[in-house]
């Protein structure tokens, strides 16, 4: 009976993708609110990338050390813990109208994020084979992107001025705590993870890492500055967050088919493609000033945009043994969030440029599609000479 209790089913899903489902909500709705919302608490607009980098430093400063946190007090707690301290950012948030104040809310805000991440990942992928933590990831995915779909329609149902919304954001992320709260069997035994060590990256999956960070240089500017670029493009909130919903409701419909594939294929020629049909919808946003045209358009940025981060950590995870996937799920963060705290000020070194968000995000679609394919060429073996 003891060593039934170590065994990977007992490692069930609900509670993380359940506590994550509500945060995604919240942080969907979130994430457009704060650049739209700037200007009611009299902030400056130009706040708006520095606002979406010191998220992403947090981020990465958090990704550092979430392992030792998670060994000392196990997973359930510290999912806890992390919504705890993002709930107390949002407050800070709403008291205190001061650009100072809010960036360093942000930045807290990105560590407790980081753990949420790290927590919710490794717990998912702690246990199974490879098509189990595919799955797994793909349901991870799919509760992320869906809830922050959700969340974005928030904008034109509940606004974007005064403290209303941010009382909302608070009020979800508190259903968020209820599973952890409540359910408190389920999570991943508190084994002995292993630290990586420096020697090691070098064995990690090349593709993986690149991977992770090109989804950070896409996703930080796709969060912190579409929605601006949107407000451009179209009349009204209510399209704003209909066309920021659809970006990630494609990342949401497209996590079945990555799951699906993901074992199937190689991963590098899988990414490829992605960035590929993505490159087909960056020309169609430029094309385009039709509202529908530019949904669809959205819509496929987003599938293909949001499926490069779980096939990137799926593919370094794959080869590691349990003991090692929290760390692995750290460095794969910290890849991630260097992308994220990048992506938003080399986007807006495009601004002078009409269309420069949408350029940028072509231009890093373009250089992963090569480098991916190159990736994906089978190495000819040590001592062949291949015929010409």
């Amino acid at each position: 009976m003891h060593t039934a209790t170590l065994t990977p089913p007992s490692n069930n899903t609900f509670v993380p993708v359940a506590g994550l489902l509500f945060f995604a909500i919240a942080s969907g709705f979130l994430m457009s609110l704060i650049p739209l919302s700037l200007t009611s608490f009299s902030i400056s607009e130009s706040f708006a990338p520095w606002l979406a980098t010191i998220f992403y430093l947090g981020l990465l400063m958090g990704a550092t050390g979430i392992e030792s946190v998670i060994s000392k007090i196990g997973h359930r707690k510290a999912f806890i813990c992390f919504l705890s301290l993002l709930i107390l950012t949002i407050v800070t948030m709403i008291f205190f109208h001061s650009a100072a104040i809010w960036l360093i809310s942000r930045f807290v805000a990105g560590i407790s994020v980081a753990g949420i991440f790290v927590v919710v990942e490794s717990w998912l992928l702690m246990g199974g084979n490879k098509s189990q933590r595919a799955k797994r990831l793909g349901l991870y995915m799919t509760a992320l992107y869906g809830g922050s779909a959700f969340g974005q329609l928030a904008i034109g149902y509940i606004g974007i001025t005064g403290a209303t919304p941010f009382l909302c954001v608070i009020l979800l992320l508190m259903i968020a705590l209820l599973p952890p709260l409540l359910i408190k069997s389920g999570q991943p035994s508190q084994q002995k993870n292993h630290k990586m060590r420096l020697s090691e990256l070098k064995n990690l999956s090349q593709p993986g890492l690149f991977g992770c960070l090109v989804s950070g240089l896409l996703l930080g500017p796709i969060y912190g500055l579409l929605p601006l670029y949107t407000s451009g493009r179209v009349e009204n909130a209510e399209q704003i967050g209909l066309l920021m919903a659809v970006i990630i409701v494609g990342g949401m419909v497209v996590q079945p088919i990555v799951s699906y594939l993901s074992p199937r294929m190689s991963k590098s020629l899988l990414m490829a493609f992605f960035c590929l049909f993505a490159i087909l919808s960056v020309i169609g946003i430029l094309t385009t000033s039709s509202v529908m045209v530019l949904l669809f358009n959205y819509l496929i940025l987003g599938a293909c945009s949001f499926a490069l981060y779980p096939i990137a950590i799926t593919l370094a995870c794959d080869s590691l043994p349990s003991e090692k996937i929290v760390s692995a799920t750290e460095v794969m963060l910290l890849s991630y969030s260097a992308g994220s705290v990048l992506g938003p000020l080399l986007a807006f070194s495009f601004h002078h440029y009409e269309h420069g968000l949408i350029l940028y995000i072509g231009l890093c679609l373009i250089t992963t599609c090569i480098y991916m394919l190159y990736k994906s060429i089978p190495k000819a073996p040590e001592g062949n000479c291949p015929l010409v």
